[in-house]
């Protein structure tokens, strides 16, 4: 802009210029939209269509996604004692610091009457990684001391065993059963190509064992705002991960981990209500995602015990959007 940092500070704090950080965001076709404006749709109660349009409760979901995190990023801040010696962090290249992905996997938490949590909704986080022994001994370990090394290639058969050995008996041993049923679930995945075919027989074979009913949906194509790990979960998990310092990839797991376990139930049931108030911000935008993600106030609303368990929409947005899809 041509003008010093301090003239440019005092421009910002006049209000004559305007701070803005912009975020690149998918490209959506008109096909995308119209399967955004569908998916929103189909997530309001049928019953309420007619008087006052309300999202459902979304219990009966999981979503799931994946996620790299690494080691370090390539400039840290420590606090350290006067005496203490500085970090010696290194790697082989910046482009290749050690990461490891991982799927989580959560649902909408549910609380009792005081506000108390009875299910958490955090599924788990689970890496993809492997147990191979050293060929060499070194300092730090004999040679044939099993060690843990990243799956660096997700495909699907690595995706459907996890979903099958982890995710699967995960449901199973945390899910809440009102009055001893186990109502239909829902795991939301998004596009990607390692991810199985809902029609798949091995996950449909598994998922319908011990009573439940589990079944596997798309989301949207080039929609992460669709799913609550995408739209805020994950940041805040990474957040937490980066306060603390592994020097190894067990560390990074039991780091990560500690951070998805620290997370509380309200942060995850507030992204969930986030999600709700996207999607009307999404019909608004007849399928498109230029908006700004919405503040409805949510921790006030908290302290007020007033924080709705589902948005509503107005009835003449609805209106609108059927009619732009007929048209």
């Amino acid at each position: 802009m041509k003008v010093s940092k301090s003239t440019l500070h005092r421009r910002i704090k006049e209000g004559a210029i305007r701070p803005h950080s912009n975020a690149l965001k998918p490209q959506l076709t008109d096909q995308n939209k119209q399967v955004r404006l569908n998916f929103c749709l189909s997530m309001l109660e049928p019953e309420s269509l007619n008087s006052n349009p309300t999202f459902m409760s979304m219990f009966n979901v999981v979503h799931i996604d994946e996620k790299w995190f690494y080691m370090t990023k390539e400039c840290e801040k420590y606090y350290l004692h006067p005496q203490e010696e500085e970090p010696l962090r290194t790697c082989k290249s910046k482009k290749f610091i050690v990461k490891v992905m991982f799927l989580a996997a959560v649902a909408r938490p549910r609380f009792d009457c005081s506000g108390n949590p009875t299910f958490d909704g955090k599924i788990g986080i689970f890496p993809f990684v492997f147990k191979e022994p050293a060929k060499r001994s070194s300092k730090n370990r004999m040679a044939g001391t099993l060690e843990t090394k990243p799956i660096l290639s997700v495909t699907k058969e690595v995706y459907r065993r996890c979903l099958i050995e982890q995710v699967l008996p995960a449901i199973h041993a945390k899910w809440p059963r009102d009055g001893g049923s186990v109502t239909e679930i829902l795991i939301q995945q998004d596009n990607a190509k390692p991810h199985i075919n809902p029609t798949d027989p091995v996950f449909i074979e598994a998922a319908s064992r011990d009573g439940f009913d589990i079944h596997l949906s798309f989301q949207p194509p080039n929609s992460p705002d669709m799913n609550v790990l995408d739209l805020g979960y994950f940041r805040a998990i990474q957040s937490l991960q980066h306060q603390e310092a592994p020097l190894s990839i067990d560390e990074l797991i039991l780091a990560v981990e500690k951070s998805f376990d620290q997370l509380s139930s309200e942060s995850l049931n507030n992204v969930f209500l986030t999600l709700q108030s996207c999607m009307v911000e999404v019909m608004k935008n007849l399928g498109g995602n230029n908006y700004k993600v919405p503040h409805i106030g949510k921790h006030h609303l908290m302290k007020e015990s007033c924080l709705p368990l589902q948005i509503e929409c107005e009835k003449e947005l609805v209106n609108q959007v059927l009619s732009h899809m007929q048209t």
